[in-house]
This record gives C-alpha cells, structure tokens and sequence, in this order.
C-alpha cells in the first residue's frame, strides 16, 4: 500500500507539472471585467480640409494664388485630439474621440480666392479592428498592431456657429513601449455635410453649385500622433486548448494505471517468495532472488571528502535489507571506503571510517541493535569507475544463511 499511495502521489505532481506546459490556442482569450482594458490617447494632428466649393478648382497661377498641395500651411493647420475607449477583446474595441481647434478653408471666386481660418472641434465614435490580433493571433508582447477604424459623428464650426453630421474612416498603428503604454500613428479621413464650412453657394467661376454625390460634401484629412494609457488591466489571459489538456491527462492517467499493473505484478511475485504460513512444519524457503539480494553488497554514496550521505534515496535498499536482517537476526557489516586519487593515505582511511559510522547509525535508526553491526574503513580504493563511485559505504549480511522459521 505504501508503494502505491507514493506511485499516486508521483502522479499526481505529474499531472500538476503538466498543468504548467499547456498549449494554448492563439486565438482564445477569457473574458475579462468591464472595468479592465480601457485606455485614454493624448495626440496632435496635422489637417487639411477641403470643401465642397473647391470643386473644379484650376491649378495654382490659372486664376488663382491658392495650391492644391495639401502639405502647403495655405492649407494645412495643427490641431489636438484626445479619445477614451475600450477593448472588448484583443480584435474589437471602441472609443469616443474629440478633436479639433483650428481648421483652414478656401473661399472667393475666380482669380480671387483666398484661404481663412476657423476654429472647430468633432466628436466620433469608431469601431476598432486590431487585425494584428485577429488574424496573428492575441500577443500582448507583441510591438506594432495594425488597427482600422470606421464610425461617425458630429462636427462645429464654431465662427460660423455651423453643425455637420459626419462619417469616419482611417487606419491607427501602435508601438509597444511598456505594459502600460503605446505610442501611436494614425491617418483618418472625415466627411461632413456641405454646410461645415460656411461656403456653400458659389464655386470659383462664381457659379452656383451643382454639385451631387461626394462632391458636395466638406472633407478632412489628418494625421495624427500620440500617446496611448492603459487603464487597469491591459492584457488578456489565454484559455488552454481544451482538447490538449484532455489528451495529456488522459496519457498520465494510463501511465499511472500502468504503474498500478506492475506494482501488483511485484506484489504476487514477492508474495510467492514467502514461505508457507499454513503449514508451519514447513522449513522456510528462500527463492533465488531473495539470495541474491541478501549476498550483494548495497552501496550508499557520499560526496568529495563528505561524511554525510550525498542522497537519501540510497536507503531505501538498505531499509529493505535491514528489515529482512531485523527479521531473521542476521549480522551485518559496514565497510568505507573513499577514492585515493584524492587526499592523503591517512586522510583516506578516517574518511572511510567516518562514512562506515554514518550508514552504521543508519542502519541503529532502523530498528538494528547496534551489536549486530560490525564497520570497517578500507581507506583510499581505486576499484570503480569513475572514481567517484570509491566514495561509498557498502551494507552487506554475514551470515545469509541463518534464517528464522
């Protein structure tokens, strides 16, 4: 029983170690709190808008002094933008983002047109696609994410106390600079209702507009640059492979039955080798294993220039021949030994005495009186190889033959 409960136990820690070496399925996550996995974004934005007046528009010198180079400060103009969202997984999250401050136009007709400031802000909900995580796999190690966006919003122009609806759209791609920050790049485009701007009525032949479709519309590109903070908890925890897990506890269950099935087979085998309780006139038996175990010397191994056992799994044989000892009142003799490529002659011969006293108490601890044990220390041997292994105390009984009826 004892063998069997250490076999379930070893089993067990098995069981457990494999618990630690899952594999996981890249794309499964567990779900966390509400309150875990926001994060608030701090940039500044470049801008250009462009108006639906600017339609037909002829380059710069053909009646006009403005360019239609969108990287020229005629057009462009800074802005800041600051955004707080969520990730409801490592693919999908959202976020409400405001932005704004200044923005340029292009008015007047025909041979004079000119470019006017105006102060605005927007405000957009987006829908954020991590494909980085959605086609790669969930990697909270990993340095660049490419995330889309697309969503809608409003938008004022507060000079001309003007309101817009508006469409969203663009492409956000983050670095890893720690656990709890991101910087990120961002490229987006707006499109709002024609009215935005104020400017609505004439193109620059002077004409009314006509125009239908997209045309008609105010539009805005921007770039943009920040900072991302994760609030709370940022990653995810990975959900096992359920069926890996199965597998591997169903191989430790059949290496533990497996182990059941030859303990009892050394069970039956050692059960033979007793002698016939039932008929006590019998003279007990000794098999030839049991012989052969009780006329080998058992070794118990100690480290360089050590007097104490290097491993207490080295009695456990010495257990098994002292309980057989014990029963049949046997002598036993303990003899030390240690390597001669190592210390001095005289060194040598203490350290086997030593070694042979240390399994001797052993052996007292067990159960053996100490009148039954003889040592002998034979000093430096160089009979083993490699010589570590002349670093011992052998256990052996001197009289096998006397055995208890």
């Amino acid at each position: 029983m004892r063998k069997l409960f250490f076999v379930l136990a070893f089993a067990g820690i098995s069981v457990a170690s494999m618990a630690q070496d899952v594999v996981y399925d890249k794309y499964s996550v567990a779900t966390n709190s509400f309150w875990d996995n926001w994060f608030v974004q701090v940039g500044g934005q470049w801008n250009v808008f462009y108006g639906n007046q600017e339609h037909g528009l002829p380059p710069k010198g053909e009646g006009h002094q403005i360019s239609r180079n969108i990287y020229k400060t005629e057009r462009a103009n800074a802005g800041i933008a600051v955004a707080v969202g969520k990730w409801f997984t490592p693919g999908i999250g959202v976020r409400i983002k405001a932005s704004g401050i200044w923005g340029k136009g292009i008015a007047g007709e025909r041979g004079k047109a000119y470019d006017y400031n105006y102060k605005y802000w927007n405000g957009m909900g987006h829908v954020l696609f991590n494909l980085s995580n959605l086609i790669c796999g969930y990697n909270e190690n990993r340095f660049w994410n490419v995330v889309p966006f697309a969503g809608g919003g409003l938008q004022r122009n507060c000079d001309y106390n003007l309101y817009a609806m508006g469409l969203s759209a663009g492409l956000m791609n983050t670095f890893r600079i720690s656990k709890k920050f991101d910087a990120y790049l961002e490229v987006g485009y707006n499109r709002f209702e024609e009215d935005f701007d104020g400017h609505t009525e004439c193109n620059y032949t002077g004409n009314p507009q006509h125009l239908r479709g997209w045309m008609d519309k105010d539009q805005h590109v921007y770039a943009e640059l920040g900072l991302t903070y994760k609030i709370g908890k940022s990653t995810w925890d990975k959900v096992p492979d359920v069926s890996v897990l199965l597998a591997q506890h169903q191989a430790a269950i059949d290496l533990l039955n497996e182990k059941i099935r030859n303990l009892e087979a050394e069970n039956n085998r050692l059960k033979g080798m007793l002698p016939c309780k039932e008929c006590p006139e019998c003279p007990p038996v000794i098999s030839h294993d049991v012989m052969k175990f009780i006329a080998t010397p058992i070794s118990v191994f100690f480290n360089l220039d050590k007097t104490e056992i290097a491993s207490q799994k080295d009695l456990v044989n010495v257990r098994a021949l002292a309980q057989y000892a014990k029963a049949n009142d046997n002598d036993l003799l303990v003899t030390g030994y240690a390597d001669s490529a190592t210390g001095s002659a005289e060194h040598n011969q203490w350290l086997s005495e030593q070694r042979a006293a240390a399994v001797a108490t052993e052996l007292v601890n067990m159960g053996i009186n100490s009148g039954k044990i003889q040592t002998v220390g034979k000093g430096g041997v160089d009979t083993l190889s490699p010589i570590s292994f002349n670093r011992r105390a052998t256990v052996q009984i001197t009289n096998p033959d006397k055995v208890k009826k």
